[in-house]
């Protein structure tokens, strides 16, 4: 497990809800075509990835190949954040990542070495869901330079 990936979610999680906050209600709700999400959907996308990504770090642990499966376009419009307020999505993002946080700081080094969904360990399925953040952070912030 790189520390680095630790930092910068502990980072994300200290400072996008400011950034977040500083959005008027009517950026953050604003699509800019009715198929794009707009940057509270993409918020609550990165919400339904936490939860589908606690699946992966716990079920990791104990079963071989666990099977998640996620329709990212049905779950943002079934779960209906663009209805949400802008405080109730920034919120349950910040309170779901740091409690990923601490679930990833709990588990065993060995563990976060094992192989598990597709061949890959806990270590870089928790890179790859901070890669992921960055990437949508990207989508969200024109000037995205503040990676930890």
């Amino acid at each position: 497990m790189k520390t680095s990936d630790l930092s910068k979610l502990q980072y994300y999680i200290d400072t996008l809800p400011s950034k977040l906050n500083a959005f008027t209600e009517e950026e953050f709700a604003h699509k800019t075509a009715p198929d794009k999400w707009s940057k509270k959907e993409i918020v609550g996308h990165l919400i339904d990835s936490a939860t589908n990504n606690h699946h992966r770090f716990v079920r990791g642990q104990f079963e071989a190949n666990p099977v998640i499966s996620y329709a990212q376009n049905e779950w943002v419009l079934a779960t209906s954040y663009q209805q949400m307020s802008q405080e109730l999505v920034i919120d349950t993002w910040k309170m779901y990542n740091a409690f990923l946080l601490n679930l990833i700081c709990t588990i065993y080094p060995e563990i976060l070495d094992k192989h598990t969904a597709n061949g890959h360990t806990l270590s870089f399925l928790f890179a790859d869901y901070v890669s992921h953040l960055e990437h949508h952070l990207e989508q969200i912030f024109e000037d995205f330079d503040f990676k930890a």
